[in-house]
């Protein structure tokens, strides 16, 4: 029950607390609505009093906005009749500016004028196009264009200089191949002062901005053209002078032989050869620096057709200069001058190396000009192939004249300017290559043409050529009317041959076409050697015994005696051997072999041919009386033999 009681306490003191608290909050909702009403009075007046604001400003606002967009168009009134007045008045202002020309005010002061006389122009257009104002104005403007197109024509003709071949030789530099296509070139020629070009640029883009007028490329053409022409011109006549270092398509140190007169057209033909491939690659630096020189001075539109027109006569002149060596190297091969036309080898591989740039240059020209390199190379392919499909005819056909004939049998003209040939044909192996697979008779397609085709294809011309030399040596041989002078004329030009190809590196390139070609020739050198060693057939005869021989018992007792025919025999076997070592002495000491090696082997060859066969007849027929007096027959003892062999194929011994 106290439990109750307790409860009951403790829910009166809550009710009692609620009731205090909701006596509050209604206290604090009065204040709350009474504040609200009196917030809602002050902005109800607020607004009133606003309204009324809006109805005094807004006209007064109406009316100085009226009154500030009449200002405006009172300005704009004005400052248009200003300018209208200032259409009028232009040609007045500027004529005499306009009559004296840029130099006289300055090209950007000059072009602020001819800028005003445009702006008048336009307007009178529009305006009054058949008032003498616009009559007047368009008279002035036509003499300003003519100003600037003079002004034009004239910093080109004022600053405009050839470049030195100094200049031109330093661009090119010592180095025989020019850098690749793409490469990055520093063709930094200064044509024309800084502030020249930027001159020209400023009236080109003004002539073409301002009228769509392209006039001045006329003169831009004939100037550079002019400037280009001269300075190849200028570098001809530097390294003619011999002041020059020129491109030489030759190995340093190349020797050359032949007469004194070949020597001399050799001579006049390398020069030649080298100075038309440093024009070559002048020609092609110049070009690209004039492609660069056009950037901003010349409308991009027509920059092809401008850089065609500067470029076409020098390249011309150049081509037909081409075409000139490929027509005397042709007169050469009519007169069989081959070495002579070697010179257009180094033209071809340099053109070949050179002419992707050419086209890359030439990119957008007209077909004619693009063509022009193509043709040339084209020319002096034919002419290279046709050059080496008559040497080979001309080794075959060489006449077998005994006049001409060495009469000591050493190293024959033919083999040795043969062999000169070819050692220069092979420092352009891909190029006589190409010519061959391009222009023979039967021709590849120029996309088939590889380095190693090229290279293939020498191979065989080579062997071709080595062939025919080896048939027209051997029929050569045969003039001779010394049989042992024929195997002797053949082991020098065989040896001489293999010699030269393999210290020339030729070796190696007729490797790739024939892999037994040295041991053919090493074959035939023993084979010669062979029929060579009959020469020694009239002495071997009377060391053999040819007759009936003596009986071993008789040849084995020095006291038998012997039968008159028997000695005899034996005395004139003596005397014939003597004659016959005499006589093959005296010819053979007069044949000649040049290389050291091979006449050295010869000799020794030749000791051993004899020295056994003798040393076994001496040692027969010497216990054996067949004479009372033997120094009479027994002339030379085996050592005298080797002594003597030793002095062969030496005239002077």
């Amino acid at each position: 029950m106290e439990d109750i009681t307790s409860f009951r306490k403790d829910i009166d003191k809550k009710l009692e607390k609620e009731m205090h608290n909701m006596s509050k909050l209604r206290e604090c909702l009065n204040k709350s609505s009474t504040n609200t009403n009196n917030m809602l009075s002050i902005l109800t007046s607020f607004e009133n009093r606003l309204k009324h604001l809006e109805s005094t400003i807004v006209p007064v606002y109406n009316e100085t906005e009226n009154l500030r967009r009449r200002q405006e168009n009172i300005e704009k009134t004005l400052h248009t009749v200003d300018n209208v007045l200032g259409f009028y008045h232009v040609a007045r202002d500027v004529e005499a500016y306009i009559k004296e020309g840029p130099n006289a005010s300055g090209l950007g002061a000059y072009l602020n004028y001819m800028d005003k006389l445009l702006k008048a122009i336009k307007y009178f257009e529009t305006n009054d196009p058949k008032g003498k104002e616009m009559d007047e104005i368009s008279r002035l403007f036509e003499d300003g264009n003519d100003a600037l197109q003079h002004e034009f024509r004239s910093l080109l003709t004022r600053h405009g200089r050839p470049v030195p071949p100094v200049v031109i030789m330093d661009l090119l530099g010592t180095d025989d191949e020019l850098p690749p296509v793409g490469t990055d070139t520093d063709l930094a020629i200064e044509h024309l002062p800084e502030k020249t070009i930027n001159e020209l640029r400023e009236i080109s883009r003004w002539l073409v901005v301002n009228g769509n007028n392209t006039d001045f490329t006329k003169s831009y053409v004939n100037s550079r053209s002019l400037i280009l022409n001269k300075s190849i011109q200028g570098l001809k006549e530097h390294l003619r002078s011999g002041s020059g270092t020129l491109m030489s398509p030759f190995e340093p140190g190349h020797k050359r032989q032949g007469s004194f007169t070949e020597s001399i057209k050799e001579e006049s033909s390398d020069i030649e050869t080298e100075l038309y491939i440093t024009e070559l690659s002048a020609l092609l630096r110049l070009m690209q620096s004039e492609a660069q020189l056009m950037d901003g001075i010349i409308p991009e539109k027509n920059r092809r057709m401008v850089f065609d027109n500067i470029v076409q006569s020098s390249l011309e002149t150049v081509v037909n200069e081409g075409e000139l060596l490929a027509n005397s190297a042709r007169r050469n091969i009519g007169r069989h001058e081959f070495t002579t036309v070697l010179s257009i080898f180094p033209i071809v591989k340099h053109l070949r190396t050179i002419k992707p740039e050419f086209d890359l240059i030439l990119e957008g020209c007209q077909a004619p000009t693009r063509a022009k390199l193509a043709s040339l190379l084209s020319t002096l392919d034919n002419t290279g192939a046709k050059a080496l499909e008559e040497f080979t005819d001309s080794i075959r056909i060489d006449p077998d004249k005994a006049s001409n004939m060495p009469k000591d049998g050493t190293v024959h003209e033919l083999a040795n300017h043969t062999i000169i040939f070819l050692e220069q044909l092979k420092d352009y192996a891909e190029t006589a290559g190409a010519m061959l697979l391009m222009h023979g008779e039967q021709a590849s397609p120029s996309a088939n043409i590889t380095p190693d085709t090229c290279k293939m294809k020498v191979a065989d011309y080579m062997t071709r050529v080595l062939s025919a030399l080896g048939l027209n040596l051997a029929n050569k041989s045969e003039t001779y009317s010394d049989p042992a002078l024929r195997p002797i004329f053949m082991l020098n030009n065989l040896n001489y041959i293999v010699n030269a190809i393999r210290r020339t590196d030729l070796l190696k390139l007729l490797l790739m076409w024939n892999k037994d070609v040295e041991n053919f020739y090493l074959d035939e050198i023993t084979k010669q050697k062979r029929v060579y060693s009959q020469s020694w057939s009239k002495v071997l005869h009377y060391l053999l015994e040819v007759d009936k021989p003596m009986s071993i018992q008789r040849a084995q007792d020095p006291n038998a005696k012997l039968k008159d025919k028997d000695r005899q025999n034996i005395k004139d076997k003596f005397t014939g051997f003597n004659k016959e070592l005499d006589e093959i002495y005296k010819i053979q000491k007069g044949y000649a072999i040049p290389n050291s090696e091979l006449r050295q082997s010869l000799k020794e060859e030749n000791k051993q041919f004899i020295s056994p066969r003798y040393t076994m007849f001496l040692d027969k027929y010497t216990k054996i009386n067949f004479t009372k007096n033997p120094e009479k027959y027994i002339k030379y003892t085996v050592n005298d033999v080797c002594g003597l062999i030793e002095k062969f194929f030496d005239a002077s011994a």
